[in-house]
C-alpha cells in the first residue's frame, strides 16, 4: 500500500488534520448538509523535495483561468462530492493534494487519491492568487453555510453595505475585537461561476476578510482553516444573539457607538 504523502511530514500532517477539525466544526453546526461548502489551503511552504518529485496520479486539468502568482504551489483541498462529515473523519479520501503547474493555467493531483478538487476550485485559487501577489499572509479559503448569518441575508436591509457589520458588532464585544473587518456583501449569483468569484474579490479587496454571498453563505480567508472558521463563528453568534432577541419578542438595542469607540481605542481595533 502506497503511504500517505502526510507519513513523516508532521507539520504538513497538522495542517491537513487541523482543516479536518474544521470540517467536523462545520457538520456539527449544522453549516455543511451534504456535500455543501469548501476548504482549500495553501501548503506550499509545508512541502519538501520528495513531494515536489512526486508524479501525478490523474490527468492534467485546466483551471480555466490564469493565476500567475500561483506557479508551482501546492494545495490541499476538499473533493468535489464530498461531505464534510467525511472529510472530517479521513482528510486525504474526501480531499486531495494539488500542485498549479508552470503555466499558471492548469493543476495535477499528486496525493493521496485521484479527489477532483471542489468544483468552485477556480474562484478559490483566484482568491489564492491575489492574497499571494499582495503579500498576504493568508492561506485558506473557507466557503460554508451559517444559518443565521443566511438568514439575514433574505431581507434586501441586510445587503446595505455595513449594515449587517455595526449590528453584529454591537451584539457581544468580542465580535468587534475578532471580526474587526466586519462583513463583506455580495449580492445573489450563480453560485460557483467566475462573476461571483470576481464580485467576491473585489469585496475583499476592498479590506473584508468575511464575505457574505446573500442567500447562499460566507466566504473567509484567513492564515489557516480554523482561523476562518472562527470569525465565521463568531459572526454567526451575534446574528444568532440578534435573532433570539426578537423571538423574545423585542429588538436588541445593541452597544451603543460610544461603547463601540471606546472598545475600538481600547484593543487599537481598526475604526
Amino acid at each position: 500500500m502506497t503511504k500517505s504523502i502526510l507519513e513523516g511530514r508532521p507539520a504538513l500532517a497538522a495542517e491537513v488534520e487541523k482543516t479536518a477539525e474544521v470540517a467536523g466544526h462545520l457538520w456539527e453546526k449544522g453549516w455543511a448538509e451534504r456535500n455543501g461548502g469548501n476548504i482549500t489551503v495553501n501548503i506550499t511552504e509545508l512541502v519538501d523535495d520528495e513531494v515536489r518529485g512526486m508524479k501525478a496520479i490523474a490527468p492534467v486539468t485546466a483551471i480555466g483561468l490564469t493565476l500567475p502568482h500561483l506557479k508551482g504551489c501546492y494545495f490541499y483541498c476538499k473533493g468535489t462530492g464530498k461531505r464534510m462529515r467525511d472529510l472530517a473523519r479521513r482528510p486525504m479520501e474526501n480531499g486531495s493534494v494539488i500542485r498549479i503547474l508552470d503555466d499558471c493555467a492548469h493543476y495535477e493531483i499528486i496525493a493521496d487519491n485521484p479527489v477532483r478538487p471542489t468544483s468552485e476550485l477556480p474562484s478559490h485559487l483566484m482568491i489564492h492568487n491575489y492574497l499571494l501577489g499582495k503579500g498576504s499572509p493568508y492561506r485558506a479559503t473557507l466557503h460554508t453555510h451559517p444559518i443565521e448569518l443566511v438568514a439575514l441575508t433574505h431581507s434586501q436591509q441586510w445587503m446595505e453595505k455595513d449594515k449587517a457589520s455595526r449590528t453584529l458588532w454591537s451584539m457581544i464585544p468580542e465580535t468587534k475585537a475578532f471580526c474587526p473587518r466586519g462583513l463583506g456583501m455580495v449580492p445573489y449569483m450563480l453560485p460557483g461561476s467566475n462573476e461571483l468569484a470576481e464580485a467576491t474579490l473585489k469585496t475583499i479587496d476592498d479590506d473584508y476578510d468575511v464575505v457574505m454571498w446573500e442567500k447562499h453563505g460566507v466566504f473567509a480567508t484567513d492564515v489557516d482553516a480554523m482561523e476562518a472558521f472562527d470569525q465565521v463563528d463568531v459572526l454567526n453568534k451575534s446574528a444568532l444573539i440578534y435573532i433570539r432577541a426578537l423571538a423574545m419578542g423585542f429588538t436588541p438595542e445593541g452597544m451603543s457607538d460610544e461603547q463601540m469607540a471606546e472598545m475600538t481605542r481600547a484593543f487599537n481595533l481598526p475604526k
